[in-house]
């Protein structure tokens, strides 16, 4: 079986997986009371992210595929390293915006091959926005509201209802520069500083989980520079939808594309940006 049509026959159920998942954690976000616990390395975690991990993975498993994932994290290189697919997700990407109940959290699912992501999905629960991408598919956005009922089965007709990514530029805006809602730092705020100096008039938009992946590739902004530490799940999904969507997601200091699955699982430094102005 070719990659091309793996991928489409894979895209539906990673789809619905995502969907299924993100009314879960709605189901907890609107709950009047939410319990936090906290992990070993201090980040937080909610029944929300243990939900959307359980129905994520049940989801996947008829793929044979192997599952990585934020909240099962503790899996052995050695064991990874005889996976050439894999699947990674963030059950819950921006817990943090979750807790302070700004609506700007995310299910993020992807698909790796060989290091590369080669297919992503991004839910956003409280809108009801779905990101999703594919090598040889494009990138596409659509809202659940216009989804078919038979969406985990017919990607044509899902297809057919979505809106191919990048959308169309408004000429007149600022150069905008996308930030983190939660982990701003001193050498974004010096970046910032570089891009006024080299584009006079620009825009610092500050935004949670992969929704700042979601806006390059939409083409709402031009570059998102991350000069901090992320994990390969927070970026997985987003990298392929970028990238399918006409932007590049490259290591700041190398230029390389990010890789994945790799024996510590940190993510170097990071730019998103769009190819063309």
């Amino acid at each position: 079986m070719g990659l091309s049509t793996d991928l489409r026959m894979l895209l539906p159920v990673v789809i619905t997986a995502a969907l299924e998942a993100g009314e879960a954690t709605l189901d907890v976000y609107n709950s009047k009371d939410f319990e936090v616990e906290e992990k070993a390395d201090h980040s937080p975690l909610t029944l929300a992210d243990k939900r959307s991990h359980e129905i994520i993975v049940a989801g996947l498993a008829d793929t044979g595929i192997p599952v990585l994932s934020e909240e099962g994290r503790d899996i052995a290189y050695d064991t990874r390293i005889e996976w050439d697919r894999l699947w990674i997700i963030d059950p819950l990407d921006g817990t943090k915006e979750f807790i302070k109940k700004n609506d700007e959290f995310t299910v993020n699912i992807a698909l790796v091959k060989n290091h590369r992501s080669v297919l992503g999905v991004i839910y956003v629960p409280v809108i009801g926005a779905l990101y999703f991408a594919a090598e040889t598919i494009g990138a596409f956005f659509v809202s659940q509201s216009d989804m078919p009922v038979d969406h985990g089965s017919d990607l044509d007709q899902v297809i057919a209802l979505a809106k191919k990514l990048p959308l169309r530029r408004n000429p007149e805006r600022p150069y905008t520069i996308m930030g983190s809602r939660s982990h701003a730092t001193p050498e974004l705020a010096e970046f910032v500083e570089e891009m006024r100096a080299r584009h006079k008039n620009i825009e610092l938009v500050s935004a949670g989980s992969s929704l700042k992946f979601c806006h390059i590739a939409e083409g709402r902004a031009d570059i998102y520079p991350r000069m901090g530490p992320t994990m390969e799940w927070d970026t997985a999904a987003g990298q392929i939808i970028a990238e399918q969507a006409g932007a590049v997601v490259y290591d700041y200091h190398t230029h390389i594309p990010l890789q994945y699955n790799k024996p510590d699982l940190i993510n170097p430094w990071f730019v998103v940006e769009r190819a063309e102005r």
